[in-house]
């Protein structure tokens, strides 16, 4: 159970759908916050019991397509109340150590706007330390300072929730040194499908970038020297034009982030980024071929 007795001006969204797997974690790391949302589409799997009994707040999202998608919606639609937002997936654990910098921080009068948080990559049943898997993401800030950028969005995607977006934030942005621990424990088989749905999304968005010159709406600006999200965004976009994508990909995480070190857990998880990259490759070629426009 999450214990009555919360001190930190913190809300917490977990945004769900069948997580049975790993909600428990996740929900049983978050005590020092005065609230905890999931924000759930529809699960079939129990996970909605198991939140409620845990102490958690939930609620509803039916996705009827476009912007915003789950977590926005949730920003925009849900009172909220406390000073701070904290976002989180269901396959993510807080640890005790990122708690005490946040308590550190969400009291200081002069505290940034946001926080970049690392999701520190486990797979396997083995924390990752070598392979460039971990990547820093804007999880908390204070509300209303922070938006989901709005993408050149495809409503048959049907994916209700945020993939791969990055938070838009009013003011400036400061780092913690904790790491999430980011594991899923629903296995490979979901692991590789989920990503199988998500190549179809960045298929769809690269494929309105070459088209239309515009990522979106309202994006995070592309900068290499800019934060982590500019930095990860300038990657990507250069990425579009390069040849033999996937063998880079997989050259940069097993060799050049010494992937290898990890042993057959690493070889794994690389060739798994490489043939995610192959697939939006290939699904780019197949929107290219249905449009007359075969690049």
């Amino acid at each position: 159970m999450i214990p009555s007795q919360k001190n930190l001006p913190v809300t917490v969204i977990v945004a769900v759908k069948n997580e049975v797997a790993n909600i428990e974690r996740c929900l049983g790391s978050l005590s020092p916050a005065e609230r905890v949302i999931v924000v759930d589409s529809g699960s079939t799997d129990g996970t909605v019991a198991l939140a409620a009994n845990a102490g958690a707040e939930v609620v509803q999202f039916d996705f009827q397509g476009g912007y915003p998608k789950k977590r926005q919606w949730a920003l925009d639609t849900l009172p909220l109340g406390t000073e701070w937002v904290f976002l989180l997936d269901a396959d993510e654990i807080v640890p005790g150590e990122l708690w005490d910098e946040i308590r550190d921080t969400v009291f200081k009068p002069d505290a940034r706007a946001a926080y970049l948080i690392r999701k520190g990559f486990h797979f396997l049943g083995r924390r990752f330390r070598f392979g460039g898997f971990s990547h820093q993401a804007i999880l908390l800030f204070r509300r209303g300072k922070a938006h989901f950028e709005e993408t050149l969005s495809d409503t048959t995607d049907g994916l209700d929730m945020e993939v791969h977006e990055r938070l838009i934030v009013d003011g400036p942005v400061g780092v913690f040194s904790t790491p999430l621990i980011h594991e899923d424990f629903k296995g490979l088989e979901a692991y590789i499908a989920r990503h199988n749905k998500y190549s179809t999304w960045e298929a769809r968005l690269r494929h309105n970038y070459l088209c239309s010159g515009r990522y979106g709406e309202e994006t995070v600006q592309p900068r290499l020297l800019g934060d982590a999200q500019q930095r990860r965004r300038f990657l990507k976009l250069l990425a579009l034009r390069v040849p033999f994508e996937p063998i880079l990909w997989f050259v940069y995480h097993y060799a050049v982030r010494l992937g290898f070190l990890e042993g057959r857990r690493g070889l794994i998880a690389c060739q798994i980024r490489a043939d995610y990259i192959r697939q939006v490759r290939a699904k780019m070629f197949e929107l290219a071929q249905k449009k007359g426009l075969d690049r």
